[in-house]
């Protein structure tokens, strides 16, 4: 028994020290960025796209819709009347929400200033769910709780999920297959 055991044990060592070795900085930042964007790219974009105003230059005037699903209480409290809300802070807060939501998941995929877009997202994930509880009034079901037996709440089970790769890009980086990591390389051959 002590020779398979010791036998089993060298191949597992082997065989997942090969995988270690040949994923090694490169994979698994590639891994986190694409399933982030694969899942919420084009969530995130559908999203903003209903914030933008009309015409062509609409990115910079965000839309009625725009101030409602960012800033419900400060859109009710102006009577619904989007003139009515100062552009300091609130139409700046909208203005800039709604670019987040093109920029941070596009910069996420390319792997460009990776770290700051992936902790940015994390802050706009933070605060789109404080939104959706406190402005949106959404249900206890939609919150949902950790540890229960229900797998699938759009807040704390699905957002969970979101944060994840994101967390991982924090702390460990985009990987080799990056926009940063062809800017370091430039960087350091100047």
């Amino acid at each position: 028994m002590g020779r398979i055991t010791e036998f089993l044990i060298m191949l597992h060592a082997a065989v997942f020290g090969l995988v270690t070795r040949l994923a090694s900085g490169w994979f698994l930042g590639l891994a986190a960025r694409l399933m982030f964007s694969s899942v919420l790219l084009f969530y995130f974009w559908k999203s903003a796209a209903t914030k933008v105003g009309s015409g062509a230059l609409g990115f910079l005037s965000p839309s009625d819709g725009a101030y409602a699903q960012i800033l419900p209480t400060v859109l009710e409290q102006a009577g619904y009347d989007t003139s009515q809300i100062a552009f300091l802070p609130y139409g700046l807060i909208v203005l800039l929400g709604t670019w987040a939501e093109f920029v941070l998941p596009l910069m996420i995929l390319l792997g460009l200033f990776t770290r700051i877009a992936s902790l940015s997202m994390m802050g706009f994930i933070a605060v789109m769910t404080y939104v959706d509880i406190t402005g949106h009034h959404v249900e206890a079901q939609t919150i949902g709780a950790f540890f229960d037996a229900v797998q699938d709440s759009a807040i704390s089970d699905q957002r969970l999920l979101w944060v994840f790769p994101l967390l991982y890009l924090v702390v460990r980086g985009p990987g080799r297959v990056s926009a940063d990591w062809l800017l370091m390389r430039a960087y350091h051959h100047l």
